[in-house]
C-alpha cells in the first residue's frame, strides 16, 4: 500500500460525515446530561428565606411552607420581655437565598423560666466580687441584708426570704439578697464584755468588798 493510498480516506465524503455525526452525538449527550443535572439539583432556582422572627410557630410554619421551605425547632431560649413560643432566631437567617425544600432551623422563646445554679459566693467573696458573679450569671440583686461580721464580707445569699445553699438553682433573673457583714461584730462583742464587767462590778459581793475596805 502506497502512502497516497493510505491517505486516500481524506477525500472520502462519507468519512467526514461520520466524524461530524459522532461529534454531534457526543455534544448532544453532554447537553442532555448537564441539563438533567441542573434539573435534578434545581440549579439556578433560589428561594429567599422570609423573616419569621417575632411570629408564632403556626404563623412561621405557614409562611415557610408558602415559600417551599421546611422547618424544625432546633433550640429554645428565654427572653423575659417576649411572649412565650415566638421565634427568636432562624438559621439560615432571613434574606438568605436557599434551594426550595431547604430545612430552616428555628429558635423559640421557651414558656418556662429556666433555672440556674447560684454561684458559690457565701463566706468566700467580698460584696463587690459576689455582686459581679451574680450579675454575670443572670441574676438581679435586691437590698442588702446587714449581718454581724467583717465589713463588706458576704455570709450568705437569700431568695424570697430563704437562705440558699451553694449550687442551688433558682429562676434566671430572680432577685437575690446578699447577707453582708456590717463590721459591727467586734463592737458587739466588746459591748457585751463591757456589760458583763458592769454587772460584776454592781453585784452585792463587789459592794460588800468595797464597804469592807473602808474599815
Amino acid at each position: 500500500m502506497t502512502i497516497k493510498e493510505f491517505f486516500s480516506f481524506k477525500t472520502n465524503k462519507y468519512f467526514w460525515l461520520n466524524i461530524i455525526a459522532m461529534i454531534a452525538v457526543v455534544l448532544l449527550i453532554l447537553f442532555v446530561a448537564l441539563k438533567g443535572l441542573d434539573v435534578y439539583t434545581r440549579h439556578g432556582e433560589a428561594v429567599i428565606v422570609p423573616d419569621v422572627k417575632e411570629m408564632t410557630i403556626q404563623e412561621a410554619s405557614a409562611m415557610l411552607r408558602n415559600h417551599g421551605l421546611e422547618y424544625m425547632v432546633a433550640d429554645s431560649n428565654y427572653v423575659k420581655d417576649k411572649p412565650a413560643g415566638v421565634i427568636l432566631d432562624l438559621n439560615p437567617a432571613a434574606g438568605h437565598k436557599v434551594k426550595e425544600g431547604r430545612m430552616i432551623y428555628l429558635t423559640v422563646n421557651t414558656r418556662n423560666i429556666p433555672l440556674r445554679p447560684v454561684p458559690d459566693v457565701a463566706d468566700n467573696s467580698s460584696y463587690r466580687q459576689a455582686q459581679a458573679k451574680l450579675l454575670a450569671a443572670g441574676f438581679k440583686l435586691d437590698k442588702v441584708q446587714l449581718v454581724s461580721g467583717e465589713r463588706d464580707w458576704v455570709y450568705g445569699v437569700k431568695y424570697q426570704g430563704r437562705q440558699l445553699v451553694a449550687g442551688e438553682k433558682v429562676p434566671m433573673g430572680a432577685f437575690l439578697t446578699l447577707m453582708v457583714g456590717s463590721g459591727s461584730g467586734e463592737a458587739k462583742e466588746d459591748s457585751i464584755a463591757a456589760a458583763v464587767e458592769t454587772m460584776k462590778s454592781s453585784s452585792p459581793e463587789s459592794s460588800s468588798a468595797e464597804d469592807d475596805s473602808w474599815f
